[in-house]
């Protein structure tokens, strides 16, 4: 079903929807453009399905375009996600070279005469070098770019040539933020509660999906949804279920997609299927499918998220709002989700012991999690659902436009 603004009236209230119709009235007609480098797998590509359609059920003519790249490309920009998340990079001339070039071909074809552009993500950032500007851009960053060492310095120099051109840089958090002279918001990211991966599952639709994937019931499991990425620390997961083992007899179910921007997941993904495939309770899922993620998270014990970096870690919201309690690494955007002990637990994500022992304890007390799950969605309910998104970047885009229009009036 079509996204609208009004089918979220009976989740969030009148006031809120009302305000976004309010907001949205003057930006009628104006024609938007959204550019990021993969249609489907990870958070930034799930937002905008909704967001997209939900900005052109309000009015406002939205576009989506999504960035072409050799493999080559990604294997550079995976590099530079990963160094700006603190890894070491060799940043040579010929990457540079690269990455430029692979955004200048598809400027080439892709005519932005929009009255905004919305960039996302490092690797379609160098597009405003390639066009003659004549509208507000704005690139949102969704990595946590706080600890960097001298290779992700240098990169972020590099990026700053691109980056200044742009008239407002988006994070998530506050301590994302650098010191540059350029407008930075802070605006974190969401989840959709009517969309298939988070709208209340019947019974009989879990227990097909569970079953279809081979997840049997007859003892409890803990899941993590993530890409298979180092950074979601896939290996101290499965040694984390090691020591919750030992004291509860359960499951571990991984499920993560390949994502066409992330050239490295099919490896990390085959060298946790030779280290612990022979383990019967231990089940790996690589199918990308929402209604199975809701059902995991929905019935799951427990959801970890034992990230080494995060941007934001929308797979926390999403069991948050399922009324499942999460423990997770106190990384990135993951302690604005999660208040420790309420609803969930903020764990060292180096501690394999404490991570494990905070699984335990939420699966040997039931009531406990029961509270936990309840606080975890009212939390998510304020704070991270796709309408109260929609209102902050609609607020930015009438402030932009409303200064693009006061430059070009006549003096």
């Amino acid at each position: 079903m079509k996204p609208t603004v009004e089918r979220y009236r009976p989740i969030v209230g009148d006031e809120i929807v009302d305000e976004i119709y309010e907001i949205a009235h003057p930006l009628r007609n104006k024609h938007i453009v959204h550019l990021n480098s993969t249609y489907q797998g990870g958070g930034v590509a799930e937002i905008l399905q909704t967001l997209v359609a939900l900005m052109n059920d309000v009015g406002i003519r939205t576009g989506w375009r999504i960035l072409h790249g050799t493999p080559d490309f990604f294997e550079i920009t995976k590099k530079f996600h990963n160094a700006l998340q603190g890894n070491d990079i060799n940043l040579t001339d010929k990457k540079k070279k690269i990455y430029e070039e692979t955004n200048e071909r598809f400027s080439s074809f892709t005519h932005l005469d929009h009255d905004l552009v919305f960039v996302h993500d490092p690797q379609p950032l160098p597009l405003i070098k390639f066009y003659a500007k004549k509208q507000p851009w704005v690139w949102r960053l969704h990595i946590d770019i706080s600890k960097l060492n001298n290779g992700g310095l240098d990169l972020l120099n590099y990026l700053k040539s691109f980056i200044l051109r742009y008239d407002a840089m988006i994070v998530s958090m506050e301590k994302y933020k650098k010191d540059m002279p350029i407008r930075q918001e802070v605006i974190p990211p969401s989840i959709d509660p009517l969309s298939s991966k988070n709208e209340k599952l019947s019974s009989q639709t879990i227990d097909r999906y569970l079953n279809k994937f081979g997840v049997d019931r007859d003892k409890p499991f803990i899941t993590q949804v993530s890409r298979f990425d180092k950074f979601k620390d896939p290996e101290g997961v499965l040694r984390c279920y090691q020591k919750v083992k030992e004291k509860v007899d359960c499951r571990l179910v991984m499920i993560g997609n390949m994502a066409s921007d992330d050239p490295e997941g099919e490896s990390i993904y085959r060298r946790m299927i030779t280290q612990y495939g022979d383990d019967p309770d231990v089940i790996f899922i690589t199918a990308t499918n929402n209604v199975l993620v809701n059902a995991l998270q929905t019935e799951a014990a427990c959801v970890i998220q034992k990230s080494l970096k995060e941007g934001f870690a929308l797979t926390v919201s999403e069991a948050l709002w399922k009324k499942t309690p999460v423990v997770a690494s106190n990384v990135g955007g993951i302690p604005a989700q999660i208040i420790d002990g309420v609803n969930g637990y903020l764990v060292n994500p180096k501690d394999i012991n404490m991570c494990a022992d905070r699984i335990v304890k939420i699966m040997q007390n039931e009531k406990m999690a029961a509270e936990m799950g309840e606080k975890g969605h009212e939390i998510v309910k304020k704070n991270f659902l796709i309408t109260r998104h929609l209102k902050d970047y609609l607020l930015l885009f009438g402030q932009l436009l409303q200064t693009k229009q006061c430059d070009n009036t006549p003096q």
